[in-house]
């Protein structure tokens, strides 16, 4: 209506003045009003779009390249497109740059818009829809226009190589309960030998004993099974990413090395996935730490203080970025009958060990718990220090 008034008030002055300069002036102003009309009436509604990724899993910090293909049904030739990508609260700005384009289409029917989200962070991440913007020449008419494009990628956490090597267990004061449970395999006899008290009577080898005159016992293969419940602290500290990061690094490390691995984190809500090994095992453990969060509310201590290990014989590997009096307490407390415990204490890039967390350490050294700090950007130094002791 604004154009066809302003239109009208043109037409008028050139009738009434009369004159060349007020009919040029209607007839210069004439095609921007038209125009702008058919910008106004255009139907943005022609528009369709589609959005493909380079992959589907990402790992965080990796660059992500996306590309947006839009088409439309009417090649009128608009002079300017904004294209901006909508992406959720997850992703700042500041890491989607390039995801607003200013295009010039004229009569082209398609055309691309291709960005990269530099370093993008861990988690599940939302792109809602694709905003485009057009107008005309003197900015008289201006249309906005959101398609409804909604696709979800998930970045898991990012993790190191390393090589797990299994804890020797070994502390000054003397031996700690072993974290292996040596099984024997009675489908596969190796030899022979005397028996001994507590040997099963179906061990016994007759034609062996019959020959020596001897009750004689089948000696069997042993195999070694170690298992590794991961207890990871979901408070919210500076450190939280890179929490996740070394869990993400151990839990990967250890089942690829053919350990049975479990998980438990308590945040909002209580996870737990029972120890087991394989890629299924691996899978659902980085898609847990892909989407979780710094959201519990209770210390450390107090989430050990409430599980019970009784009757485990798993190795106990509690991952956090802060060491307490009360969560050595509560570990030395897990480790009685149960399998060794671990401390990891995961820091920074080059922050120092305070005096308190070296005064700590050596307390629970002395109660049969190992302490050991981890370094963002060197987790795969933490088993060797491990060995070293």
């Amino acid at each position: 209506m604004f154009l066809l008034v302003l239109m009208l008030i043109v037409f008028c002055y050139a009738m009434f003045q009369g004159g060349f300069v007020s009919w040029f002036l209607f007839y210069s102003f004439l095609p921007f009003a038209l125009f702008a009309l058919g910008v106004s009436l255009y139907p943005l509604g022609s528009f369709s779009g589609e959005r493909s990724f380079s992959h589907r899993e990402f790992v965080a910090g990796e660059p992500v390249k996306v590309r947006v293909e839009l088409k439309r049904g009417t090649a009128f030739p608009l002079f300017y497109l904004i294209v901006q990508e909508m992406a959720g609260n997850s992703l700042p700005g500041s890491r989607m740059r390039g995801a607003k384009r200013l295009v010039f289409p004229g009569f082209r029917k398609t055309f691309t818009l291709d960005y990269t989200v530099q370093n993008i962070p861990r988690g599940e991440h939302l792109f809602q829809g694709i905003r485009l913007k057009t107008g005309d020449l003197l900015g008289l008419a201006e249309r906005e226009k959101i398609l409804p494009l909604e696709d979800r990628i998930l970045v898991y956490p990012s993790y190191e190589e390393m090589v797990y090597r299994p804890f020797e267990n070994r502390f000054d004061q003397g031996a700690a309960s072993s974290n292996e449970r040596i099984s024997r395999d009675s489908t596969m006899s190796v030899g022979v030998r005397e028996y001994q008290p507590g040997d099963r009577f179906s061990w016994i080898n007759w034609k062996a004993s019959a020959k020596r005159n001897d009750f004689m016992t089948k000696e069997f293969e042993q195999r070694q099974s170690h298992e590794v419940l991961v207890l990871m602290d979901c408070q919210d500290v500076p450190q939280f990413e890179a929490v996740v990061a070394f869990c993400a690094s151990v839990l990967r490390a250890m089942l690829r090395r053919g350990v049975e691995a479990g998980l438990l984190t308590v945040g909002g809500e209580r996870f737990m996935v029972p120890v087991r090994g394989g890629e299924d095992q691996q899978h659902k453990l980085l898609y847990h730490l892909a989407k979780i969060k710094a959201d519990s509310t209770i210390p450390f201590d107090q989430v050990l203080a409430a599980e019970s290990f009784a009757g485990r014989q798993n190795t106990l590997m509690l991952i956090t970025a802060k060491l307490t009096e009360g969560l050595i307490d509560k570990a030395a407390y897990s480790s009685k009958g149960n399998g060794a415990v671990t401390i990891f204490l995961v820091k920074k890039s080059q922050e120092p060990v305070s005096g308190s967390e070296l005064s700590l350490k050596t307390v629970a050294r002395s109660r049969g718990i190992r302490v050991f700090s981890v370094y963002e950007g060197h987790f795969a130094e933490a088993f060797s220090e491990v060995n070293s002791g």
